[in-house]
């Protein structure tokens, strides 16, 4: 993010008054590290205040990472924009350490690329690697679905009502992050009862890259695309509850076909 005697900007877009220079700087933060030590650039940027109470690291950089998820699968962060880590530490009110170790985790997971001297900036992605991805899904999901459909008795998949539930209710929303969680948490459900940690794990990676947002405007955002994709949820169930094999064959593959 780039900074200069004009102020600075906001992570999100929005335009910041430049921070004024006093006399004397409070003392920087023992996990900081000096300034421009990690190769970005921190001119006019002022130091976060140290915090009243001590929090367990892990825990903060817990908290950063989801909100820079929600903030990605929102679109507050724009693909193709550099973003600092003490830029960024600053709208969150904490040091650059959490937010540089939340932004590793999501170059792992396809998000965000290292831009050295600067920062990361938000991947573009386009729509054939979304298709990739759901066909990834297709490949992992799909198959094991349909074997639980033959095993699983019905009382099992009626304890899945309430995630269905979740899904439309955050899809009614209008929420992508809030959709994005329960539509996850949904899937996820649904496979762990296969009784394969490694697939679900492995099925949840894909699926969260798959809810990046897409360069341009993200069509899956649509209020009205997210309501259609839970109601495939309820319906599934549905037929996952009556055992109707053909309708879940159907149902499954229009539901990573629409994926894409």
């Amino acid at each position: 993010m780039e900074q200069g005697a004009q102020g600075s900007a906001d992570p999100f877009g929005q335009s910041r008054a430049p921070a004024r220079q006093h006399a004397a700087e409070p003392a920087a933060r023992p996990d900081a590290g000096p300034p421009g030590a990690r190769g970005e650039h921190t001119h006019g940027e002022h130091p976060v205040p140290r915090p009243r109470a001590a929090v367990r690291r892990s825990s903060v950089r817990g908290q950063i990472l989801d909100a820079l998820r929600t903030a990605l699968v929102a679109g507050e962060l724009t693909p193709g924009e550099v973003y600092s880590a003490p830029a960024l530490g600053e709208r969150f009110g904490v040091s650059a350490t959490p937010v540089r170790e939340a932004m590793q985790q999501l170059t792992l997971e396809g998000a965000v690329e290292v831009v050295p001297n600067r920062g990361f900036r938000v991947v573009r992605r386009g729509a054939r690697e979304l298709a990739e991805l759901a066909e990834v899904r297709a490949l992992l999901e799909v198959p094991v679905v349909l074997r639980l459909a033959r095993t699983v008795p019905a009382e099992r998949w009626a304890e899945l009502r309430p995630l269905a539930e979740d899904t439309v209710r955050a899809a009614s929303s209008g929420c992508p992050a809030a959709y994005a969680e329960t539509d996850r948490a949904f899937h996820g459900a649904v496979l762990s009862l296969a009784g394969n940690a490694q697939l679900v794990r492995m099925a949840e990676d894909v699926h969260r890259r798959s809810q990046w947002p897409l360069a341009g405007a993200p069509a899956r955002h649509r209020s009205t695309d997210l309501v259609a994709d839970a109601a495939e949820h309820t319906a599934l169930l549905d037929a996952l509850i009556a055992h109707d094999l053909d309708v879940v064959r159907n149902l499954v593959g229009d539901h990573f076909a629409g994926a894409a």
